[in-house]
């Protein structure tokens, strides 16, 4: 069974409420992407993790040098991520749009 014209209104109207925000992505990823906080938002937590263990190991490792090599990953990966920000937007949408409509179909039956 389909979802009603009203149903899928619904879904959309909450789907602009609890997907993730373009612009928080962004200023996330401006003040604290080095420490994976974009990632946290976007609900991608082990690649966060990863990205925050190579900034603090980088750090404490930059006085012999070899920190250096991982703060430089990290902001590669930052530089990438600020192309990659929108497809995360729109695939988190995209979850969160069809958990809502299996909601409704289950509660149809």
């Amino acid at each position: 069974m389909a979802v009603s014209t009203e149903q899928q209104i619904l879904i959309e109207q909450r789907v602009t409420n609890e997907a993730k925000s373009m612009g928080g992505s962004y200023a996330l990823w401006f003040f604290v992407g080095y420490l994976g906080g974009h990632r946290f938002y976007l609900g991608r937590k082990g690649s966060a993790i990863t990205m925050l263990l190579m900034t603090i190991v980088g750090w404490l490792l930059a006085v012999v040098g070899v920190g250096l090599i991982l703060l430089a990953a990290v902001g590669l990966w930052l530089l990438i991520d600020a192309f990659l920000i929108p497809g995360m937007v729109a695939e988190h949408k995209n979850k969160v749009r069809n958990e809502l409509l299996q909601q409704a179909l289950l509660s149809a039956h």
